[in-house]
C-alpha cells in the first residue's frame, strides 16, 4: 500500500460528478494516490520532523508535500 511514513497519507476513494438532467450523480469511484517520490534522508533531517519510523540513509518513499517541508529553514 502506498503510505509516506513521515505523515501517513494514504489513498483515499473520490467520485467523479456529473451533471445528469440536472441532478449531480456520483457516477464513478477511483482511489486517489499520493505523489510519493524516492528520497535519501539524513539523520539531521529526520531529526527535524520527528520522524521515528523512517531508517536514516536510507532511500524511502516520501509524499511531495513532506519533501517541500524538507528544504524550508527556521
Amino acid at each position: 500500500m502506498r503510505i509516506c511514513p513521515i505523515c501517513d497519507k494514504q489513498s483515499a476513494m473520490a467520485g467523479t460528478r456529473k451533471l445528469l438532467r440536472g441532478h449531480y450523480n456520483l457516477t464513478k469511484r477511483s482511489r486517489k494516490y499520493p505523489n510519493l517520490q524516492w528520497v535519501v534522508l539524513s539523520p539531521a533531517v529526520l531529526k527535524k520532523l520527528g520522524a521515528t519510523k523512517v531508517p536514516p540513509g536510507k532511500r524511502v518513499l516520501v509524499c511531495t508535500k513532506c519533501i517541500k517541508a524538507l528544504g524550508k529553514k527556521k
